[in-house]
């Protein structure tokens, strides 16, 4: 994407982000401050500790409401106060090894909480570029070795997966029965595995390589061979920046549809390659800690980005490497005593987001 830090697009924008006390809400409220958007948010208390929003300062930052979007009037309430210009749809029950244990309240927070945000939306008078944000997981794996496009057929096989893909099939339909020939437009962001500084979330890898390191024990990997399409926080973020616009200045039903958004292909790797590229910017060792009873997590995961490529120009910007060298760095940073807002800012600065 050329030029987003350059673009006056949001200064003065309304904009709404649900889930913005989260890992990739806060990188993101952070980011449309600094480009000058009126950001308000709406999500639940973090829930981890340290958490990213308060490390960044991001209630500071944003019209900041707490709330859950399975509560409908509530998140009814919220859309007709702030009016917004833009909605990024970001708050969900993200991590599949949680929705085993928690399947119901997966599928009411990711599908029905979906919903009330879209039913609310809905009720807009004026133009709104709406950017549902689900994940690369909502296509059904068939474990062939190769990269997914937009129109490989949704499924999966875990709680979460399966909800997010039924969460597409929301988006759909609530875009083909109620904004068809409305000025709402809205399209799905489907992002690959995000890491970066600041996530604190537990069965993540990155933040589990941080804890162990800072504790001076091993890394303890549960699933060393699996594939993912790792990226940097910063890319999908620009891209649901770059999806947005588009959507707000073009009527082309194109853009009102799935988006892809991950690493090049060759940099979906295997987590074994995650924890020693890990290692190499922060000293320790790791142990093989699979198990046959472990719950089912997809084998190999990669995406197809042609069409986020010809139709809104988004690439990734940093390799394999940069990102990871560039999430330990973050946390190693922050852990010695610098400001998190300082090198977050740095970070976006070099990514070329300010």
């Amino acid at each position: 994407m050329e030029n987003l830090g350059m673009s006056d697009f949001w200064n003065g924008k309304r904009v709404l982000v649900t889930g913005h006390t989260g890992f990739k809400g806060s990188w993101l409220s952070i980011w449309l401050n600094r480009l000058g958007a009126d950001v308000a948010g709406i999500a639940l208390t973090p829930d981890t500790d340290p958490a990213l929003f308060d490390q960044l300062g991001v209630e500071a930052l944003v019209d900041h409401m707490i709330g859950d979007i399975r509560d409908a009037d509530l998140v009814a309430r919220c859309v007709a106060e702030v009016q917004p210009d833009v909605v990024f749809h970001l708050a969900a029950q993200p991590l599949v090894i949680e929705s085993y244990e928690t399947p119901l309240e997966t599928w009411q927070t990711n599908v029905m909480g979906s919903a009330h945000v879209m039913q609310a939306i809905r009720q807009l008078p004026d133009r709104c570029a709406v950017v549902m944000v689900t994940t690369d997981k909502v296509y059904e794996n068939l474990e062939d070795g190769k990269p997914y496009d937009e129109q490989h057929p949704l499924g999966g096989h875990d709680p979460y997966s399966a909800s997010k893909a039924a969460m597409e099939i929301a988006v759909s339909s609530w875009r083909r029965s109620f904004l068809s020939g409305t000025d709402i437009r809205m399209a799905s962001a489907r992002a690959g595995n995000v890491i970066g500084g600041g996530d604190w979330a537990s069965n993540r890898i990155l933040p589990d390589i941080v804890r162990a390191l800072r504790l001076g024990k091993p890394i303890e990997v549960r699933n060393p061979n699996a594939v993912r399409p790792w990226q940097h926080v910063l890319e999908p973020l620009a891209g649901y920046l770059a999806l947005a616009e588009r959507l707000w200045v073009s009527d082309n039903p194109v853009y009102q549809s799935g988006f892809n958004f991950g690493p090049d292909p060759k940099d979906a790797r295997p987590v074994r390659d995650v924890v020693t590229e890990a290692l190499r910017n922060w000293p320790g060792r790791w142990v093989d800690a699979s198990s046959e009873d472990a719950v089912h997590e997809a084998g190999f995961l990669s995406l197809d980005l042609a069409k986020s490529e010809a139709l809104l120009g988004v690439k990734p910007r940093w390799s394999f490497e940069q990102t990871i060298e560039k999430t330990v760095s973050w946390y190693r940073a922050v852990g010695e005593g610098q400001s998190a807002v300082d090198v977050s800012k740095a970070q976006l600065l070099e990514f070329g987001g300010l």
